[in-house]
């Protein structure tokens, strides 16, 4: 949704409706998660996926449909071996989709909930799907105000109490409740989408290697900064636009910066002056991932340094180091490759493995979270 605000937006502030598809539920090997949008808008014009491919034909003519009758519809897609030209998932799985009509008459609250999300401000959006309240009825909400409704006031308030106590989390998924927000009753299904902020990748030593990396983060969904205390390095037209570019000791700009457990940190300095207070920083605060290249030599030697400082011993098991994967990667963007490759195999709880080489399930249940980007 986040990568297809700028059309929505286009749409939106011209006043014509537009079909907005999300996927509110998967099962099994859907391509696709929670949140995955398509839209059809102005002489239908198509942006974002749903499937990467299988079903975006039948849900185009879906939300054609929906602009043309201003009725909300819910769609299940599953696996068909049927027919070879029926419409179905290969992959096996199944997903829900939500496909509604987006106007300023039918959603006045869509235009500040897409500015939200451009500025970076933290916002849910709660639809319903089914039950007695309305279907395709929307509620938004952020941290200090609310805006639309779902039908009752209770329902309201026990959405918009739920929306804020996962906003933190990034949660997106499906509630339900009762037709005045009764939280043991499952007469309403309303699908929770959570726009966090996005999650930062801090990148360490502007070499060439940073430049490849942070434009592989921008790539994933990150807010990059690179920092570095040389100036003459440390420049903004080295880096992909975008990318914010910092000339500070990297140890003391750690220190002033709030990181999370979505924060990514790639240490490419692989100076023992930048990297061993940047380590003792690094390792005493939340971050999903702390990368640090170098050699295995380089890395001993590193270990040994830090072990004289008074980072805990079983803080020293959080470094991923050498940095990324076995890839054999040689150039910079190679290296950033395995880097990413990394990042993405820690948060979903990959193996790292080709893919012929395992068996089950290729989206399995997910293990842990790296920088999730709503």
């Amino acid at each position: 949704m986040r990568e297809i605000l700028p059309a929505l937006s286009r749409w939106y502030a011209s006043g014509t409706p537009f079909g907005l598809a999300t996927v509110v539920d998967v099962s099994r090997s859907a391509p696709r998660g929670p949140g995955a949008a398509m839209a059809v808008g102005p002489g239908d014009e198509v942006v974002g996926s749903v499937s990467g491919g299988c079903v975006e034909g039948a849900v185009f003519e879906l939300a054609k449909e929906v602009v043309e009758s201003g009725e909300a519809q819910v769609q299940t897609f599953g696996y068909s071996d049927a027919d070879a030209f029926e419409v179905g998932l290969t992959c096996g799985g199944e997903l829900t989709l939500l496909v509604r009509p987006v106007s300023p008459a039918t959603d006045p609250a869509f235009g500040a909930v897409a500015a939200s999300v451009a500025a970076h401000r933290p916002v849910v959006t709660a639809t319903v799907l089914d039950g007695p309240a309305p279907r395709g009825a929307s509620l938004a909400v952020w941290p200090d105000a609310v805006a639309g409704t779902l039908g009752t006031e209770g329902l309201d308030a026990a959405v918009t109490d739920d929306a804020r106590g996962g906003l933190a989390q990034g949660v997106t998924g499906l509630r339900h409740y009762g037709p005045r927000g009764e939280r043991r009753e499952d007469a309403v299904r309303v699908f929770l989408h959570s726009f966090a902020p996005p999650p930062r990748m801090l990148v360490f030593g502007a070499i060439d290697f940073a430049a490849a990396v942070a434009r592989m983060g921008l790539f994933l969904g990150y807010r990059v900064t690179v920092c570095d205390a040389r100036k003459v390095f440390a420049t903004p037209r080295r880096f992909p636009e975008g990318v914010e570019v910092v000339v500070d000791w990297p140890h003391r700009y750690l220190g002033g910066t709030e990181t999370d457990d979505r924060t990514v940190i790639c240490v490419l300095t692989h100076d023992p002056k930048f990297d061993v207070p940047l380590l003792e920083e690094a390792l005493t605060r939340p971050a999903a991932y702390i990368g640090v290249m170098g050699s295995r030599r380089t890395h001993e030697d590193r270990l040994k340094r830090l072990r004289d400082t008074p980072v805990p011993a079983e803080a020293l098991a959080r470094l991923r180091s050498p940095i990324g994967l076995d890839l054999g990667a040689r150039t910079p963007e190679e290296v950033a490759v395995s880097i990413a490759a990394e990042i993405v195999a820690l948060r979903w709880g990959g193996t790292g493995m080709p893919l012929s080489a395992t068996a089950g399930a290729i989206h399995p249940p997910v293990l842990s979270r790296v920088g999730a980007s709503g």
